[in-house]
């Protein structure tokens, strides 16, 4: 059993593994007898330096140890991380073994340098996932890994060959393979449909509690039924598709289930595509991000080679004319937004007597494609469009060759001339033949709205390209080449090395888009690389506005891993993929620079297409462009002209380390997810996996001075111990495993574990004071209820809404009370209001009503005060921070929805001295001022502090003894377990120091 994390003192029980956090929750802190008093934290998925430090072991890159270090090779030889096999092998010139094709032969060079690789058996457990030969007679053979028949996320192995004297000759290989895999993947416990079910519910928490709405305009609950007998299941937006099983790749492996869960959010309407694992023995949501990947911080389709049916469907093949059902290819034109007139290869619809934006100009006789078309999604919602293709979609149509106004102004024309002209470049400066090098057709859809209101994104969902309307200042994003560019290769970027796109290998993701995007559109305008606006993306998409006002973001913005790196959580921005993209991208964008367009886009293609694997950051991704730039004969002053290049932006072996932070560590290097940390007294609580994070997650409690030994509470039994709280005697928690969830309890002190309750679900919130427990649940159709109990006698328990006319949430509870959020039936209408328990009398008493148009969110209690959220004007961005006496009087709000220093409140942890909000400032982009911070408000003095002045994201706040708070900071790029004994004030002096850097 290892000792949690990196610092903390040795561990005093002998139960179990530990390792930590990865979320946080709503609050409520009380006095216990004990000195002062504890809150707990609300949600935020745990931050990660990337996917691969979540399901890989996260060490220094090129970390290795002597036992697992390959043999010596004859090239270059960089060692893998937590493996035996080596992550970049360079400088070969080995003789492939005869065989009959290129996977054959790759696979069978891996056996016979089993020494140097340390693949047992390369034709078990390698699968082709690709062969790309190069106009020069390379092969760059793609392999994935797979555990025991089961599909491995991340493992990719890439061997490089080339003819030399009729004889394949193996140059080089590089990638993830995952040597210390040992998981069972033989029985799984948990079935699809208790998967889909832990996805779906997990993916609605995150949304509901990410955004706190509690209710939804219509008078029913966000995502549930509107007050109507059956609504709940009828209305449910979200499913769930069960995908497979799936080996997460940390230490021996976790066996999951691959659920992709669709459809809209309950909060606020936005299109919902998330990819989720969920353990397979114990059946709790180990992962989760999103897989729409959009130009802005923020089903079936058609197929490769179909034309429309009369409904618009995708049906059938064209031939080498494009003609089908009386189609003819034609030459068309139209009017950009910027008023330039362009050609435009369209197609004539005889039978129909229209033109329609179908290119048919590329397509292969023997293939009959690809085709390149463009649809008219006008009047369509995003949520219709995202990862599914609408009914009755149609080809955006013209009565003549000649497209007019109508098809300007909803970019359908600069969308259908900018997909030409990026297939063009691909193709005609690195020969791909469309974005998955074998011919697939390009689809993209035009005009999308946010429930009629402008859209202003676009994205790549897999499949196609997806535009936005723009609104009064911003056109329709088709008009930026950059942003097109941008999208389509990230249909390059899937057809290649397939990065992650969450985390570091979900920056890379979006860094190479950028470039590639940036590149295209400077060659096509022929724009000089020492322009001054040669490094924004999107300067050309505003209306009024000059184009560094404009820009989306800025390859030449000098920004540093040490200055620049902010640290989030998967729930913001996928853990940071377009706020710490611009880091790797400025430095492919200075080798640009350097070395010329023509010779750096070969590199940088080189390293995508030859080099990179789907878990790869940003040191991976130097050592990749270095290697690439070696194969392409790159040396002298031009080799380290590229080496300069990342130097310059901090991207150097071990560079997470040097990222300082003013808050004092408790628990280091976090490894769950989708857990909170909870505090009271003089201790902390929180979940963990062990240092792999191959085991289901412990409860473990610790000193909030960080004195004295860890204590493990839970048992090491297979199942995930999650959501912690303490009022610093009794720790209370949640079990998820393949049966229903179960809240259970144990003393600090020690003594058995005892079985509280259990059900379907249990929500955000839990809560312990005294012989006290409190909890949301959630009931089939995501009901939602409060229940408290009493720990000597769990079975006289009060339980408050969770049915159709009554809904109850965000319970928190000091000094014998209960505050919650309530939602109820009153004669035909609806009335939400905060409310307080007494838990000894029963008494139940209204603190304040809200409109029917508030949204109520988390609560918190101590001795004196209930505070309580609230978002009374929808879509402002704001929310207020209210706070009364126990009795309702004395309403005020700490912190106004509105004004010069409103904040975007999402949680709140009291003591008995002060209130400490999680929240965000009002701002246009998303950058480190406007992250999650900590904001203390002392007494009744109106005034407020940060506790903390740390980079990056701060989560799951939870109050100890006086000013003292417990949270989640990623700084780092990982998620530590810090705290902090006072605030840190302003934090002015701290972002001086880092300037415009920290944007």
């Amino acid at each position: 059993m290892a000792v949690p994390g990196g610092r903390p003192p040795p561990v005093s029980d002998s139960w179990g593994n530990g390792g930590t956090v990865g979320r946080s929750r709503a609050s409520s802190e009380r006095r216990s007898g004990l000195p002062g008093a504890r809150r707990y934290g609300r949600p935020g998925a745990a931050a990660l330096i990337g996917v691969a430090a979540l399901v890989v072991s996260a060490v220094p890159a090129g970390a290795t140890t002597e036992a697992t270090a390959p043999p010596p090779s004859p090239g270059e030889l960089i060692p893998g991380q937590r493996t035996a096999t080596p992550a970049l092998v360079e400088g070969l010139a080995e003789r492939a073994p005869d065989a009959p094709n290129a996977v054959a032969a790759a696979r069978a060079h891996l056996a016979e340098q089993e020494d140097r690789y340390r693949i047992a058996d390369p034709g078990r457990d390698l699968e082709a996932a690709g062969t790309l030969t190069t106009g020069d007679g390379h092969e760059i053979v793609r392999l994935r890994q797979e555990h025991r028949g089961v599909p491995v996320l991340g493992g990719q192995y890439v061997v490089r060959m080339e003819r030399r004297d009729g004889e394949r000759v193996v140059t080089g290989t590089s990638g993830r393979y995952f040597t210390g895999l040992r998981a069972d993947t033989a029985a799984p416990a948990v079935d699809d449909a208790l998967a889909v079910e832990r996805a779906v519910d997990a993916v609605l928490t995150d949304l509901r509690e990410r955004d706190f709405t509690a209710y939804g305009e219509d008078g029913g609950e966000s995502g549930e039924d509107s007050g109507e007998e059956g609504g709940a299941e009828a209305g449910q937006p979200l499913t769930g598709t069960s995908n497979g099983l799936v080996v997460l790749p940390a230490g021996t492996g976790v066996l999951t289930r691959h659920i992709t869960v669709r459809g809209e959010s309950p909060v606020g309407g936005e299109p919902v595509l998330r990819e989720v694992y969920v353990d397979a023995d114990a059946g709790y949501p180990v992962l989760q991000y999103s897989g729409i990947r959009t130009f802005g911080a923020p089903g079936a389709t058609s197929g490769p080679d179909a034309v429309p049916k009369a409904d618009g469907r995708p049906t059938g093949r064209v031939d080498a004319a494009g003609r089908l059902s009386g189609r003819a290819a034609a030459a068309g034109s139209g009017v950009r937004l910027d008023g330039r007139t362009v050609a435009l290869e369209v197609t004539l619809d005889e039978v129909r007597g229209t033109h329609v934006l179908r290119d048919t100009s590329q397509v292969d006789e023997a293939t009959g494609r690809p085709v390149l078309t463009t649809w008219d999604a006008r009047g369509r919602q995003v949520t219709d469009v995202a990862g599914a293709w609408p009914e009755d979609l149609a080809q955006f149509a013209s009565p003549t060759a000649d497209f007019g106004a109508e098809a300007t102004e909803a970019g359908a024309v600069d969308a259908h001339w900018a997909a030409g002209q990026v297939f063009d470049w691909f193709k005609g400066r690195h020969g791909r033949n469309s974005l998955d090098g074998r011919g697939m057709s390009v689809d993209s859809l035009v005009g999308v709205t946010n429930y009629g209101e402008p859209y202003v994104n676009a994205f790549w969902d897999g499949t196609k390209m997806v535009y936005g309307t723009g609104d009064a200042e911003y056109r329709p994003l088709s008009a930026g080449l950059d942003v097109v560019g941008h999208e389509m290769t990230h249909g390059v970027v899937d057809h290649s090395a397939d990065l992650v796109y969450a985390g570091q290998s979900g920056a890379l993701n979006e860094a190479i888009a950028d470039y590639f995007g940036n590149a295209i559109e400077t060659d096509v305008y022929g724009v000089a690389m020492d322009d001054p606006d040669a490094g924004l993306l999107g300067e050309r998409l505003c209306r009024t506005k000059a184009p560094a006002e404009c820009a989306v973001r800025d390859l030449n913005d000098g920004r540093t891993t040490a200055k620049s790196f902010l640290g989030v959580g998967f729930g913001t921005d996928n853990g940071g993929v377009h706020l710490n993209s611009t880091i790797f991208s400025g430095a492919l964008w200075d080798i640009r620079e350097d070395l010329g367009a023509t010779l750096a886009d070969r590199v940088v293609y080189k390293a995508l297409t030859e080099y990179l694997t789907p878990l790869d950051g940003f040191t991976q991704g130097r050592e990749a462009v270095v290697a690439a730039a070696r194969a392409l004969g790159v040396q002298g002053q031009d080799l380290t002209a590229v080496q300069r290049a990342f130097n310059a932006h901090g991207i150097v072996a071990n560079w997470e380390l040097a990222l300082g932070v003013d808050s004092d560590p408790l628990l280091e290097r976090v490894n769950t997810t989708d857990s909170r940390l909870g505090a009271g007294g003089d201790w902390w609580v929180a979940s963990q996996s062990n240092e792999s994070g191959t085991e289901a997650y412990s409860v473990w409690a610790g000193r909030t001075d960080g004195s004295g030994r860890l204590k493990l509470m839970s048992p090491n039994d297979g199942r995930y111990h999650v959501d912690p709280a303490t009022d610093g005697r009794t720790v209370v928690w949640t079990a998820y495993g393949s049966g229903p969830v179960e809240v259970l309890a144990r003393p600090i002190a020690g003594g058995p574990v005892r079985k509280l309750w259990s059900g379907r679900g249990v929500g955000s919130s839990i809560d312990v004071e005294g012989d006290t427990v409190t909890f949301e649940h959630h009931n089939h159709g995501g009901r939602r209820g409060v229940t408290y109990l009493s720990l000597k006698d769990p079975a006289a328990k009060v339980s408050i809404g969770g049915g159709t006319y009554r809904r109850a949430s965000f319970p928190s509870l000091s000094d014998g009370r209960v505050v919650y959020q309530d939602y109820r039936r009153v004669r035909a209408s609806y009335a939400y209001s905060t409310r307080i328990i007494d838990v000894a009398t029963g008494e139940d008493t209204l603190l304040h009503g809200s409109e029917s148009t508030t949204s109520l969110g988390p609560t918190a209690v101590n001795g004196r005060y209930a505070y309580w959220l609230a978002n009374e004007v929808r879509g402002d961005g704001r929310t207020l921070l209210r706070r009364s006496a126990l009795d309702g009087s004395g309403v005020v709000d700490l912190s106004p929805e509105s004004g010069p220093n409103s904040l975007n409140v999402s949680d709140v942890t009291a003591s008995e001295d002060t209130v400490t909000a999680t929240a965000r400032t009002g701002d246009t982009a998303i950058r480190n001022e406007s992250l999650a911070k900590l904001w203390q408000f002392p007494g009744d003095t109106g005034r407020r502090a940060r506790v903390s002045c740390n980079r990056g994201e701060q989560l799951s706040a939870a109050a100890a003894a006086g000013t003292r708070v417990v949270w989640l900071d990623s700084t780092t790029g990982v998620s530590d377990v810090v705290t902090r004994a006072r605030p840190a004030g302003s934090c002015e002096a701290a972002a001086r120091s880092a300037g415009a850097t920290t944007r």
